[in-house]
């Protein structure tokens, strides 16, 4: 990618917390909670650990190369897909929701930042290979949040009557008559044709949220290799069947962020603690909280129930069924993926400094920029 840029100190732009601020100026406070610090030596570190916890690359790229057969790309992502096969490439990975035509501004702004910190740590470290990835949160059922956008100050929603992973509903008339609504706010402007053009060919009738954003940020990005990963994934969940069943087990994430937040220094607000499981059941078009009650796996809302050994037997017949909540995803997206440095916003730097005791040896490691 080729720009200039000016660099202006985080503190000085007053638009990031005092926790973000105090991370990236590595404060003694906040030391504890992480591995590695966000420098070029942390960088460093990270890679030579992450090699000592292995990811199945040729299960990823086996599972990315399916993912993308129906999309016409570039070279620069098959080269990156490729690349994963090797022991010496990593990745930089931010991760977003699929909000309709992309939402806030900073769903691009992550992605770009990983295309420009894969270039860097090439520069700086030429001996192993960077790519850059979007993860997919297409499993969040959250549609207040991910089904609007704003143009020029004004709110545009979409108004559907689809429940459950919004990832997994379908553009329908409303939404196409949303896009046409838009349009005529962005055609004034310097290539508003051709952004109208790509949002009504990445978003037909009929297909779903997931495919459509998948579509998009390939079209939006693809000469610069990003790779998208979709997590709703049968063959991407199987991998994750040990997390999940010592989950279901154990109850292991909540105790542990417990001990983390009590710890927590008391200037920085909670991000979250979680639950006593930290798993959703995704069936269909609903996504629904597993609860533990009375030696039963009940999922919330629903008249659906299972005994220890009848969950178990479900998680093995049909992985895809079982949807990490905010605090498992990031060890889904680990345990996946060959990942040296996590893009975030400031909500998203908060709840992974809480994360750290979760990313245990048996598990796999943590590694964060």
């Amino acid at each position: 990618m080729n720009f200039s840029a000016q660099n202006i100190p985080y503190q000085s732009t007053g638009f990031f917390s005092k926790l973000v601020v105090d991370y990236i100026n590595q404060s003694e406070k906040l030391q504890p909670f992480y591995s590695f610090a966000p420098t070029i030596d942390g960088i460093q570190k990270a890679i030579a650990q992450r090699k000592k916890y292995p990811t199945d690359r040729k299960a990823l790229v086996n599972i990315l190369t399916k993912q993308y057969a129906s999309v016409a790309t570039t070279g620069n992502v098959k080269t990156n897909i490729d690349a994963l096969l090797l022991e010496n490439t990593f990745t930089i990975t931010t991760a977003h929701q699929p909000n309709i035509f992309t939402g806030h501004l900073y769903f691009i702004y992550k992605i770009l930042h990983t295309v420009k910190l894969a270039e860097e740590f090439k520069k700086q470290l030429p001996e192993n290979n960077f790519v850059p990835v979007y993860y997919m949160g297409s499993e969040d059922a959250d549609l207040d949040e991910l089904g609007h956008i704003f143009v020029n100050g004004e709110k545009y929603e979409w108004q559907t009557k689809q429940t459950g992973a919004v990832g997994r509903m379908k553009v329908d008339k409303e939404l196409i008559k949303l896009i046409d609504s838009i349009a005529g706010q962005v055609l004034i402007h310097p290539f508003g044709a051709a952004i109208i053009d790509i949002m009504k060919d990445c978003y037909t009738e009929g297909v779903t949220i997931e495919q459509a954003t998948f579509k998009l940020v390939n079209e939006l990005f693809k000469d610069y290799g990003v790779l998208v990963i979709l997590p709703d994934d049968a063959a991407l969940k199987k991998l994750f069947i040990p997390v999940v069943e010592k989950e279901l087990n154990e109850a292991f994430s909540h105790t542990q962020v417990a001990q983390t937040v009590a710890a927590f220094p008391k200037e920085y607000k909670v991000q979250t603690s979680g639950r006593e499981l930290n798993l959703f059941y995704l069936k269909d078009d609903r996504r629904d909280r597993i609860e533990l009650e009375s030696e039963k796996y009940k999922v919330h809302d629903t008249a659906i129930s299972f005994s220890k050994e009848a969950i178990i037997t479900e998680l093995h017949n049909y992985p895809e069924r079982f949807s990490a909540n905010v605090i498992l995803r990031p060890v889904f997206q680990e345990l996946v993926l060959p990942n040296i440095a996590f893009i975030g916003g400031g909500g998203e730097i908060a709840y992974w400094l809480e994360l750290k005791k979760k990313f245990l040896k048996p598990l796999m490691c943590l590694t964060r920029f």
